[in-house]
């Protein structure tokens, strides 16, 4: 009997609380979040502005200790260091020494990360390579484009190789040939058996890359599955334009394009967007203006 993986992550009834001002005011950030991440697979972390979504990844990475419940990362409990060894992390917004030029740069935290000299610079030559940046290895971090460091940032979260990477807001001021460049490199990382944690308000960037998404608001879940599977919960679905004709206008419709040499092969509604199905979750969640009032 084999034993089974444990989960790349892991939530159980995660809580976290924060105190506001001086009166002992409590702010609930994450409200008893349960989620588990299974090794190797995409996972969209979604919801507006506020919603928890950087406080549960701060937590996953050992930055907060959670009011209550549980995170664990490939089963140890994220407040304890071994959790972080196997956690490749790029910010939304990285804050890196423009000072330093690209290789520098990597190579700091790949020593910080605990790589030894040996084969250093050659892991930091792959990475490099990898998101695409080799050319530009040896220019100043403060003279690269927002791409360019988001992409350099990618490299210096895979420079020790980890198991999970959780990536937060990777496109966000990145242009569409940035954002496809770095869509591809997610997908690779999925090929090679990585597991990715992705947060993003790119919506159609998630529905491409992700196994499974979950939608929070308010620290608390929504919803949770595989956008396949998300889209039977909406009660607003999308219609084919030939759902609308009758049987009469059908037939017109066959006889028109078989004199064209064509065929009506079947008529299948368009699977809802991700963003609609995230909008109308959100927007059940909120309070009526009236409930507000009262």
């Amino acid at each position: 009997m084999t034993e089974s993986k444990s989960p790349a992550v892991e939530l159980c009834g995660l809580t976290k609380d924060f105190a506001v001002g001086l009166r002992g005011v409590r702010l609930r950030a994450v409200d008893e979040l349960s989620l588990r991440i299974e090794q190797g697979e995409v996972f969209g972390l979604l919801g507006p502005n506020g919603s928890g979504k950087s406080t549960t990844i701060k937590v996953i990475l050992g930055l907060l200790a959670p009011t209550a419940g549980e995170c664990r990362v490939f089963g140890v409990p994220s407040s304890r260091v071994e959790a972080r060894v196997d956690v490749g992390y790029l910010p939304e917004a990285p804050n890196f020494y423009r000072f330093l030029s690209g290789r520098e740069l990597v190579e700091f935290y790949g020593k910080i990360c605990g790589l030894g000299e040996d084969g250093l610079a050659a892991r930091v030559a792959e990475v490099i390579a990898w998101v695409g940046l080799t050319e530009a290895a040896d220019r100043r971090v403060g003279t690269y484009s927002k791409g360019m460091l988001q992409r350099i940032g990618l490299a210096q979260a895979l420079v020790h190789d980890p198991q999970l990477v959780i990536l937060d807001e990777p496109t966000a001021g990145v242009d569409p040939l940035g954002t496809a460049a770095i869509t591809d490199l997610i997908r690779q990382l999925k090929a090679r058996g990585k597991t990715v944690l992705i947060t993003s308000h790119l919506l159609t960037q998630i529905e491409d890359v992700c196994d499974r998404v979950a939608i929070l608001d308010r620290g608390r879940l929504l919803l949770e599955g595989a956008v396949n599977e998300l889209a039977a919960t909406s009660v607003r679905p999308a219609s084919a334009a030939a759902e609308m004709l009758s049987a009469a206008e059908r037939e017109e419709l066959r006889a028109w394009l078989a004199v064209r040499g064509k065929t009506l092969a079947a008529v299948e509604a368009p699977r809802p967007r991700l963003d609609q199905i995230f909008i109308e979750q959100v927007e059940r969640n909120r309070p009526s203006a009236n409930e507000e009032r009262s």
